[in-house]
Parts: C-alpha cells; structure tokens; sequence
C-alpha cells in the first residue's frame, strides 16, 4: 500500500485551553503551537479554535511523490481538485470540509512491546509473581495516533473521498451507516459514520495492553467520573479493547490495544457487519450517548459554541 500511516489530526474546538488540559491529563505530550506528541510517532494532535466541535484536517504518510501523482489522478477522476505542495497533495472532502493532506513521510516502526506472561487452563507462563499489569506505577502515556472518526451527511460521497480519491482500502461496512477504512496495516485509521451533521465523534490511541486501557481510563476518571462514556469492551471490527472518555469539548478518545492488523490486502475480505457486531463483541451496551451525542442538535442548529459546552456541565 502506498499510503503507509495516519500522521496527524487536527481537532477544532470552542474552548481550546479546557481541550488541552484533558488531552495533558490522557496522556499526550504538548509541544507547542496546540501540538501534542506520542512516545512512538512524535506530533500527531493539534487543538485549534472552531465556532464548534470539528475535524479539520487529516495527514496521511506516503512513500513517493509517484504516490501523490497517483493520488492527484484518483481525485481528479472523482471532480475533486488537489494542490500539490513541497512533498504533500491537499484535498477536501466537500460534505465535512475535512482538509486532508498527504505527504511524504518515513514509515513508522515502533519498538516490539515484550509480551505479557499470561496464565491460562494448562498453561502457566508466570509463576511465583504477580503479574506486570498489576505493578505498573508510570502513567499511561499513548503510543500513537491510531484512527479518527467523521460524521458526514453524504455516506457514499465521504467514503468515496477516502477510499476511491486518497486510496484508503476497506476493511469492513457497517451495513448502510459505516465505512472502516485503512491507510496502515491497521485495520481502520479513518471510520466514516453516517449522521444528522458533519462532526468528529472520536480519536483513538494506541496503548500497549488492555492493562493500559484500564488504567488510563481509571486514572482519567478518578476525579472526574462524568469523563466516562463506555468501556471496558471488545469491539468486532477490529478486534481491539477499548475505554471511551468525553472531552471538554464533546469530542470522545478512545485508548485502545490489539488492533487487527493487514499485511496483506489479499488475505483479508470486508465483511458487512450488521446488529450489535458492528459496534462489539462484548462489554457493557453502547449508552444512547455514543450513537448519538447529546450536542448533535446544537451542531445541526449552530448553536454549539462555548455557551452551550457551559449548558452541557
């Protein structure tokens, strides 16, 4: 695949300093300028202001300039003008005003996380000591941006600009309402949602066990239980754990471990997932919340602004 990784996002937002805060305390390093840094793959949020909650902007790694030429002809087929920069191709999806930028970046290789000696009916991989997860102290810091989520009011047209302009490859549909797309190995970097308003409902980021999704989670709600949203679960598609948290601005994060992976594009077919699989596997119901966020009327109205993230605490 010549895309290889999603490198940044950029978030907009009314209440940029409350936003920063929460993304400090998940986790994430700031670095100036409303950038924030993981431990593995350097700047990938940035916080801008926004009359109200948004994405704004997706980068995407590629191998070659060849890459962005190819790109620049996929759109072009589709009536979507490009602009070829210094080593990038900029493009916006016209339904969610999202700017997407690809560009030429060095491959990501993490460093393996040693695994977990893990005891199971027969199988005793530790003994005489407790296990790791239980002893870990640190702070659960992400180690890299693993997918955002978009709401769009044009589903066919969305998932066309990331899969058929971009080069995005499909893993899995959510029957009439989502698309899992890929620009990695792993086995989504963008879901696009079908909604009443153009929004972004999450971002996720990779941690390296289910112990960190626990502990992250716990450590951001132990002085403020309304972070919460829904976890600890199993999702289907994709296979990874998850925790979700709310932000100040409304936006959900997500800590997540053993994601799928995609090697090859070859060995692996999309399934059309409908009914619970296509949100998980197992943990507790999705609350109302998630499938449809409290502050979507405000969004559709052009309400939602700082007053009306005060009217939401």
């Amino acid at each position: 695949m010549a895309l290889h990784r999603l490198t940044s996002l950029t978030m907009g937002v009314p209440n940029v300093a409350e936003t920063a805060a929460y993304y400090t305390d998940f986790g994430l390093t700031p670095d100036g300028d409303g950038w924030f840094t993981t431990r593995d793959a350097g700047r990938q949020l940035r916080i801008v202001h926004a009359p109200s909650r948004r994405l704004v902007e997706v980068r995407v790694g590629v191998d070659t300039p060849d890459d962005l030429a190819a790109a620049a002809s996929r759109l072009a087929r589709l009536g979507i003008e490009s602009a070829a920069g210094a080593g990038t191709l900029t493009a916006y999806d016209r339904t969610t005003a999202v700017r997407a930028v690809l560009e030429v970046v060095p491959r990501l290789v993490q460093d393996p996380v040693p695994a977990t000696p893990y005891n199971g009916p027969g199988r005793m991989e530790r003994t005489g000591c407790r296990a790791p997860g239980v002893l870990r102290t640190d702070r659960v810091r992400p180690r890299k941006l693993g997918h955002a989520v978009v709401g769009t009011t044009d589903f066919d047209a969305t998932t066309a600009f990331f899969r058929d302009g971009l080069g995005f490859k499909a893993s899995d549909y959510i029957k009439g309402h989502g698309a899992f797309l890929r620009c990695s190995t792993d086995h989504h970097n963008i879901l696009v949602l079908a909604a009443p308003v153009a929004f972004l409902h999450h971002s996720s980021w990779q941690v390296d066990d289910i112990d960190e999704v626990g502990r992250g989670a716990a450590a951001m709600l132990e002085d403020h239980p309304e972070r919460h949203v829904w976890g600890l679960g199993r999702h289907h598609a994709g296979s990874n754990f998850f925790w979700y948290l709310k932000d100040p601005a409304g936006n959900f994060s997500e800590y997540y471990s053993d994601m799928d992976c995609v090697v090859d594009d070859q060995l692996w077919t999309p399934e059309v997932l409908e009914g619970a699989k296509g949100l998980f596997d197992w943990g507790p119901p999705p609350p109302p919340s998630f499938l449809a966020p409290e502050d979507l009327a405000a969004l559709m109205t052009g309400a939602h602004g700082e007053s009306g993230q005060n009217r939401e605490r």
